[in-house]
């Protein structure tokens, strides 16, 4: 085998190669976590979640946070509607998103954290009360 066989043997590889992953992208495109289908009207919807954050730390409403064996409990200043999303930053197969009605005189939600997977999650929440959008992000461990 003389030299321009070996050269186009070799191109013809990394061809296929460069196939392959161009094949292997566009297979897996559906299932990465870092890309979210809705990214231009979440920009185009940003100056509302600012004004939601900056109502939270103005009227001092950040939600008291505490983490037992079996319970992520989360508590509001006051009774509020709220949704709720605890994202999985390795896997977004994972993610819990849930809302509902804070419960109790002491305005609580509470997560069944006996089937979360232990690790860091990224929890945001969004509730209404008293006529004021609120909204809250941080990472926590489990």
């Amino acid at each position: 085998m003389n030299w321009g066989t070996k050269l186009v043997l070799g191109m013809a590889a990394f061809m296929l190669f460069i196939i392959g992953m161009v094949t292997y992208m566009f297979k897996n495109h559906d299932k990465d976590a870092l890309v979210e289908e809705d990214y231009y009207e979440k920009g185009i919807n940003y100056d509302k979640e600012y004004e939601a954050e900056t109502n939270t730390l103005q009227d001092d409403a950040a939600p008291i946070i505490k983490l037992s064996e079996t319970q992520l409990i989360l508590q509001l200043k006051d009774s509020a509607d709220y949704q709720l999303t605890l994202m999985r930053p390795s896997a977004a197969a994972k993610d819990i998103k849930s809302s509902g009605k804070t419960q109790g005189d002491t305005n609580l939600i509470i997560i069944d954290a006996t089937t979360l997977a232990k690790g860091l999650w990224s929890l945001k929440i969004e509730w209404q009360a008293n006529g004021k959008h609120y909204q809250f992000k941080k990472d926590i461990m489990i």
